[in-house]
């Protein structure tokens, strides 16, 4: 276990974040812009984003990775020149997109109508009014949902492992097989394991506490100090006298 940290530290660890981190970046903007047109009036819009969203959600993800990383690989070798890197992010990106989308638009179609037709009555258009309006709720009711997304990129990126990555594209799983491989013992694998413990199961009480937040609010305890607090009270006490001077 000991002999595979250097390699897990080195390449291990650095790759399987890049991936999960640049796999949800793209999936947030590739989600917003399929919640948006999947909460849209135009079937034109709201039936692309369906039909993307069941398939990406429908098939496996190695499916998914084998048929992007292999599928692609000769359609873009004159700029990726056979590094199967880009195209394990760009599968993982369009997978997570198409449940990141689903989350976003629970979020908004949770708002209550009645913002929306308010905001309609002051005069916004309905785009300003989802941008404005709408859209920041509802993105900021699904947050934990988004971390639980990146904890499943976090373990779907070892699956880009099929594709063949060079020595120094190697993720978490890759150097544990390899390792595994090289000395005939499952401990590397362990080492590995533990890896993705210290990163999921720390995101995962996260998620735990930022849902608590969300449901209960934040509170924030007002302290006076003396002298204001007294003042208070005396303004209390002369609102009582005139409200009983002007009841008799």
């Amino acid at each position: 276990m000991w002999a595979v940290v250097p390699d897990i530290l080195a390449y291990g660890l650095r790759n399987t974040l890049v991936l999960a981190l640049a796999a949800t970046v793209i999936g947030i903007v590739l989600g917003m812009l399929l919640a948006v047109m999947g909460v849209s009036r135009s079937a034109w819009l709201r039936v692309p984003a369906r039909v993307y969203t069941d398939v990406f959600r429908g098939l496996p993800a190695i499916l998914t990775i084998l048929l992007i990383g292999q599928g692609l690989a000769p359609l873009t070798s004159q700029w990726f020149r056979g590094n199967p890197y880009p195209l394990g992010i760009l599968a993982l990106s369009l997978i997570s997109s198409a449940y990141i989308g689903e989350i976003f638009r629970s979020g908004i179609q949770s708002i209550d109508a009645g913002q929306l037709k308010a905001c309609r009555a002051l005069g916004m258009s309905y785009a300003s009014a989802m941008r404005l309006v709408v859209v920041p709720q509802g993105v900021r009711r699904v947050l934990p949902a988004l971390v639980n997304q990146f904890i499943a990129i976090v373990k779907d990126s070892s699956l880009v492992y099929f594709l063949g990555l060079l020595t120094s594209q190697r993720e978490l799983f890759r150097v544990g097989q390899d390792a595994a491989v090289t000395s005939g013992n499952l401990s590397p694998l362990v080492a590995v394991g533990l890896c993705y413990l210290l990163i999921t199961v720390p995101l995962t009480y996260l998620v735990n506490w930022t849902d608590h937040r969300l449901r209960n609010g934040g509170r924030v305890a007002a302290v006076l100090d003396p002298e204001a607090e007294a003042r208070a009270a005396e303004i209390e006490r002369s609102d009582r006298l005139i409200a009983e001077r002007a009841g008799r």
